[in-house]
C-alpha cells in the first residue's frame, strides 16, 4: 500500500530505488560493500562463525547439569535449529551474493525481515521467539567480531580508506537509517546509494552536508522512517519537497521519472557554465570555492568549476580510526594531494574541527558531554592537545611549500584563544626549523561563528589576514538551536534578522578593513541567498561543488550595484524572508 512519509529536504532531486534499511542493533555492526571475488570467501566467513556457534551450544548441552530444568535443553534446542534452518543460510547467502553486503550486514538485514515477520503473527508463543533468532545472530556476530577475517584483502570501515566499491549493484539502492555520522556517510561516498532517508537531523546536519556534497536526494528527519520502511521496499525520495513515498503505484512512479528526467536535463544545462567566468552583470567578480571533506574531493571541485578550495574540512581524516590518528607525514601527504588535485588554485585548511555531533570515535555515545555543541571542541579541543595540534600545523606548513595556502582556525571567541592560536604555530614552526625542514608562509584566517567573534570582529581582523563566516554554527549559536534536532529544526532560520546583521556586520568590516571574506556555510550554497550576500558586499562563497553551478547561475543574472539598496532595505525589515519572497 502508498504511503508518504515527510522530513526536511536538505539535497534536492528526486532518486527512484529499493530500500536498504540498516538496522539499530545492540551490536556495533559495520557496513560495507565487498568486490565480487570475494563473495564466496565472505559467505564462507559467515558459514564458519554460524558453525562456530552451532558447536558451541552442542557442547553447552552436554554439560547440562542432569537436575537442570528441562526448559534449559529445550531452548538451546531451538536456538540450535534456527542455528540449522536452511532458508536462513539461503537468504544471507543472497544478500552477500546479489547485493555485495559483507557478512554482518547481510545477516543483520535478514535478521530484520524475520523480526517483522515473527511480529505480525497471531500465536504469542510465536511471537516471542524473535528474542531467540535475535539471541542467535548476536552469537554469530560476537564469533565473526572476535575472529579474524580469513580475506585480508577487505577494507573495512575503520580503517579510513576507500571502499572497493567499483563493482556496481545494477539496482538502485536508496539508504534509510535511524541516523548516520559523519564517518558513516564517508563509507558510502561513491554513490554507491541513490538517496539517503534518516528518522533524525536538520537541514544542517553533518548527514544533510555531505548528502548535499554528493550531489544525491536526501530527507532527514523522516521520524518514522526506519520502522516503516521494510528491507527492499521500492522508494522514492523527493529532495525537494522532503517527501518519502513508500510503495509507489505505476502513476506515481511515472509521474516521479518524469520529474528526475527533467532534473537531468537541468543539470546538463548547468554544465555549459562551468567555464565561464563569475562576472556579475556590472562585471564585478566573484570567486565561487569549494568546501571538500577528502583527499579525494579536489578533482571533483575542480570539473565542478570552483576557482579554489575555501574550506578543507580535516577532521574527516581523523574519525573513525579508533583512536589511531593520523601521523605529520601521513597528513602532510594527504594536504599535498589536495594540494596538487587543485592545479594551482588556492586552498583554505581548517585545523581540526571536531566534537559534538562530530566525535574522533563514533563508538563514543553521544552523551559523553552534557552538552556536546557547548563544550570542548574545535580550537578549544586542539589546545588541550597541543602536541596533536602542532602535528596538524607542521603537516599543513609542510604542504604549503608546494602550493598556495591558507590556515583557518575554527571556533575563535577570546583573545587569549587566538594569541594561544599564534603561540602554538610559532612554536610548530620553530619545531620545523630545528629539524631543517622546509616549511613554506600560509595566510592566517578565523572562523566567525560565535556571536561574540562576530561582535569582535574589529579585534579579529587585527590579527587575521582572511575570515571565513561559518553560518552553520552562527545561526545555532545565535537563535540556541540544536542545527541536528529535527524536534526544534523549524526554528533554525537563516533569515532570522539578528543572524543578517551579524553576517553583513563581519562583511562590512572585512571590506573596510581591506581583508578577505568569505562565507562558507550552508548559506553560500543557498540560491535564495546569492542576491542579498552580493548585495551586502560579499565576493567569496565557499559551498560544495554541486551547489557552484547553480550559484554561477544567479551570479550572472545580478547587478550587485543595483543589489546594495535592496540589501539594506532587507536588513532594515522586521521580516527579511517575505522580502526574499517578493
Amino acid at each position: 500500500m502508498t504511503f508518504s512519509i515527510h522530513g526536511l529536504a536538505v539535497s534536492r532531486g528526486i532518486a527512484i530505488g529499493r530500500a536498504v534499511v540498516v538496522a539499530s542493533s545492540r551490536m556495533d555492526v559495520v557496513h560495507y560493500f565487498i568486490r565480487p571475488d570475494q563473495v564466496e570467501a565472505e559467505i564462507l566467513r559467515a558459514r564458519v562463525a554460524r558453525d562456530a556457534v552451532i558447536d558451541e551450544l552442542r557442547r553447552l548441552q552436554e554439560e547440562i547439569p542432569k537436575d537442570a530444568p528441562g526448559e534449559l535443553d529445550a531452548l538451546l534446542e531451538v536456538h540450535l535449529m534456527l542455528l540449522q534452518d536452511h532458508a536462513l543460510a539461503e537468504a544471507i547467502r543472497h544478500w552477500i551474493t546479489d547485493r555485495l553486503y559483507n557478512a554482518e550486514w547481510a545477516l543483520t538485514t535478514q535478521l530484520e525481515i524475520i523480526s517483522r515477520q515473527f511480529d505480525e503473527m497471531d500465536d504469542e508463543y510465536l511471537r516471542e521467539r524473535k528474542a531467540d533468532l535475535e539471541q542467535v545472530v548476536e552469537r554469530i556476530l560476537r564469533h565473526m567480531k572476535g575472529a579474524a577475517s580469513p580475506i585480508p584483502q577487505l577494507i573495512a570501515p575503520q580503517s579510513g580508506q576507500q571502499l572497493p566499491l567499483d563493482a556496481a549493484v545494477e539496482t538502485p539502492l536508496v539508504l534509510v537509517a535511524q541516523d548516520l555520522s559523519p564517518a558513516d556517510m564517508l563509507q558510502f561516498k561513491r554513490k554507491v546509494f541513490v538517496g539517503f532517508i534518516t528518522a533524525v537531523g536538520g537541514k544542517t546536519s553533518h548527514t544533510a552536508i555531505v548528502a548535499r556534497s554528493m550531489d544525491i536526494p536526501a530527507v532527514v528527519g523522516a521520524r518514522a522512517a526506519s520502522q516503516l520502511i521494510r528491507q527492499d521496499d521500492w522508494v522514492i525520495i523527493d529532495g525537494n519537497e522532503g517527501v518519502v513515498i513508500v510503495d509507489p503505484t505505476p502513476i506515481i512512479l511515472e509521474e516521479y521519472s518524469f520529474r528526475q528526467r527533467q532534473n537531468e536535463l537541468e543539470r546538463e544545462r548547468l554544465a555549459r557554465l562551468r567555464y565561464t567566468p563569475a562576472l556579475t552583470m556590472d562585471g564585478q567578480r566573484v570567486e565561487l570555492l569549494a568546501n571538500i571533506e577528502q583527499p579525494s574531493d579536489g578533482a571533483a571541485a575542480v570539473r565542478a568549476g570552483a576557482v579554489g578550495v575555501g574550506l578543507f574540512r580535516t577532521e574527516f581524516l581523523f574519525m573513525g580510526r579508533s583512536g589511531n590518528l593520523p601521523g605529520e607525514d601521513e597528513q602532510y601527504r594527504a594536504y599535498c594531494e589536495v594540494i596538487s588535485s587543485m592545479q594551482g588554485m588556492p586552498i583554505t585548511i581548517r585545523t581540526l574541527d571536531v566534537g559534538a555531533d562530530k566525535p574522533l570515535d563514533k563508538a563514543q555515545p553521544k552523551d559523553y558531554y552534557l552538552n556536546p555543541a557547548l563544550g570542548l571542541r574545535a580550537i578549544r579541543w586542539s589546545l588541550a592537545d597541543p602536541v596533536m595540534f602542532r602535528t596538524q600545523l607542521r603537516a599543513i606548513l609542510r604542504a604549503a611549500v608546494h602550493g598556495p595556502v591558507k590556515l583557518l582556525f575554527p571556533m575563535l571567541a577570546h583573545k587569549s584563544e587566538i594569541e594561544q592560536t599564534l603561540a602554538q604555530l610559532r612554536q610548530a614552526q620553530s619545531e620545523l626549523d630545528a629539524r631543517g625542514v622546509q616549511w613554506g608562509q600560509v595566510k592566517l584566517g578565523a572562523m566567525i561563528e560565535i556571536p561574540a567573534a562576530a561582535l569582535m570582529v574589529r579585534s579579529f581582523l587585527k590579527y587575521f589576514d582572511f575570515l571565513s563566516i561559518g553560518t552553520n554554527d552562527l545561526i545555532q549559536y545565535t537563535l540556541a538551536i540544536d542545527r541536528a534536532d529535527e524536534a526544534v529544526a523549524h526554528l533554525y532560520d537563516p533569515m532570522h534578522p539578528a543572524v543578517l546583521r551579524l553576517v553583513a556586520e563581519v562583511i562590512a568590516a572585512a571590506n573596510v578593513a581591506g581583508k578577505e571574506v568569505c562565507v562558507c556555510g550552508e548559506m553560500a550554497g543557498d540560491l535564495s541567498m546569492t542576491r542579498l550576500l552580493l548585495g551586502l558586499g560579499l565576493r567569496s562563497f565557499s559551498m560544495h561543488p554541486a551547489q557552484i553551478l547553480a550559484v554561477k547561475q544567479e551570479v550572472l543574472r545580478a547587478d550587485a550595484c543595483k543589489l546594495a539598496p535592496w540589501a539594506q532595505d532587507v536588513m532594515d525589515s522586521e521580516s527579511p524572508a517575505s522580502m526574499l519572497e517578493h
